[in-house]
């Protein structure tokens, strides 16, 4: 007989995901703790140039700059936890910061995609309108926009988070190595149909309708292209090249977490496993300061010179 407990009374849950890797676990803290450092410095660098200096003080730069502070937020909601969980030989977490990390994790994903579909129409303005560009994309609009970008998915989290929180539940334990919301609702005993609903709306308004926008824009973009001069051609695939790039590589980790999380993976090892689930949260965040400082000239530039002027 399953004993139903209201997630409020429950302490802790399991993370039943971490496997005994013996002396190895120093040698995972090195790795993780590496990445951590390696994600924090490149961010806050790319951050430092863009506030630092005028000349980048446009659009495009501003939602990189929001993009960046995102990665942060987002690699604080899992390295030090993972970090922490690592050398510990006991895989538990308090409820409490079990759904706040959910509310983390689950807020960086709806930040992100949101992000980068403005970022997808700031490039479609500057290319499909270039003369109109700077009377459509005032400071007070990329203000709006940066907000929206932000409070709504703050918003659908702790509507998320709430819903989760109220669930009469099973279980504690939760096969992965962090704290995931659709782990949490398969241990409810309770109805799940409102979980269930409001799941749907949020992936919907989070992930498709920017993935929706982001499409049509580029759509148009490669129409211009098409129809346009050698110069909007370049122009075009120097600033969406590492949108792109961004794109695809948060897309699939988030697709890899999705079919792990929805469908039984249990014939992959379990390290590919853990690969997999972590591959959205660990990546992205390292991969786009350091693919768009490589990619965006104005950044390079000033980069360079930074390096020449240390020497």
């Amino acid at each position: 007989m399953k004993i139903m407990i209201n997630s409020t009374q429950l302490s802790y849950f399991t993370l039943s995901a971490y496997f005994d890797t013996g002396l190895f676990k120093y040698l995972f803290f090195i790795i993780v703790m590496t990445l951590y450092i390696l994600t924090v410095c490149a961010n806050v660098l790319l951050i430092v140039i863009i506030c630092m200096n005028r000349s980048l003080h446009e659009p495009m730069y501003l939602f990189l700059c929001s993009l960046c502070v995102n990665e942060l937020y987002g690699s604080t909601g899992l390295f030090p936890f993972l970090l922490l969980q690592i050398l510990s030989d006991i895989h538990t977490v308090s409820t409490s910061f079990c759904f706040l990390q959910v509310f983390f994790l689950y807020c960086y994903g709806g930040v992100e995609f949101l992000n980068l579909a403005i970022m997808s129409y700031d490039r479609y303005l500057a290319i499909c309108y270039p003369l109109q560009y700077n009377t459509e994309m005032t400071i007070n609009k990329i203000v709006v926009l940066i907000a929206i970008t932000w409070f709504c998915p703050l918003l659908l989290c702790i509507v998320m988070v709430s819903l989760s929180n109220s669930l009469q539940l099973c279980g504690n334990i939760i096969e992965k190595v962090y704290c995931d919301n659709y782990s949490i609702v398969r241990l409810a005993c309770s109805d799940t149909m409102i979980n269930n609903i409001y799941g749907l709306f949020i992936t919907s308004l989070s992930v498709f309708c920017p993935l929706i926008l982001i499409f049509y824009t580029y759509l148009k973009i490669l129409k211009v292209c098409f129809s346009g001069s050698k110069q909007t051609r370049q122009k075009a695939v120097s600033t969406c090249t590492p949108h792109l790039a961004s794109l695809l590589n948060f897309t699939c980790g988030a697709c890899f977490e999705v079919l792990q999380s929805r469908f039984n993976m249990n014939n992959l090892p379990n390290i590919l496993r853990i690969v997999l689930s972590l591959y959205w949260l660990t990546c992205q965040p390292l991969f786009n300061p350091v693919l768009y400082g490589l990619n965006l000239s104005k950044i390079r530039i000033i980069c360079k010179s930074l390096v020449f002027a240390e020497i």
